[in-house]
């Protein structure tokens, strides 16, 4: 696939990089590097968001013609220096993308994990792949995005439309607080499948999802 990033810092560089060693045709850029309109220009197939959550809004506005039927991916993460989200009582960063380029068609994904585990090959702990919510409306797009998560070894999951970007920036809040601001496992704070307290064919249903 022709890839374009948005963006050429970490976030950017780990997925990149890895997204290349997978075989696809990526090309980054930034307002001072490569150009962000080139970049979008190449991602034919997909074009990865990844500039400060300041700035994306912006970004994406300027270039919504060139971004219009574009897979456009969102890994942002709208979250203050208090660990609280930036856009409490919504809409949510992603719902804020799709209104600044009407025509991309928006998925949310990549957001919950720091830069270093998208460098790991693959990303799995304790012998379990690293699972990946998506948020999107567009079925084609989520197919996409969920070629790219298996591209890096892990599991896509689907986590509903762009109306539910939201959860997903909120929980990546939650978590950045718990990691960083108390130093706490925050994986510990769900428990396993079978004590979720939902059915087995619930859980199958949602394996599924996750797999199409």
């Amino acid at each position: 696939m022709r890839i374009g990033i948005l963006g050429t810092g970490a976030m950017a560089r780990a997925l990149g990089e890895q997204w290349e060693r997978a075989g696809h045709d990526v090309v980054a850029g930034s307002r001072t590097r490569g150009g962000l309109r080139a970049a979008a220009e190449h991602g034919t197939d997909a074009v990865l968001l990844a500039v400060p959550y300041a700035a994306v809004v912006d970004v994406v506005a300027g270039l919504a013609g060139t971004l219009a039927g574009r897979v456009l991916i969102d890994c942002t993460n709208p979250v203050g220096p208090d660990f609280g989200p930036l856009t409490a009582g919504g809409p949510a960063a992603a719902e804020r993308i799709a209104a600044a380029a009407p025509a991309a068609r928006v998925v949310k994904a990549f957001n919950l994990c720091h830069e270093s585990v998208w460098r790991l090959t693959p990303p799995v702990f304790a012998g379990r792949p690293l699972a990946v919510p998506l948020c999107g409306d567009d079925a084609d797009a989520l197919a996409v995005v969920r070629r790219l998560v298996r591209d890096l070894g892990c599991t896509p999951l689907h986590a509903g439309g762009l109306d539910r970007a939201g959860l997903v920036e909120a929980t990546a809040a939650l978590l950045i607080r718990l990691w960083v601001g108390e130093g706490a496992d925050a994986q510990a704070i769900a428990p396993p499948l079978e004590f979720a307290g939902v059915s087995g064919s619930a859980a199958r249903a949602g394996d599924r999802s996750g797999s199409s």
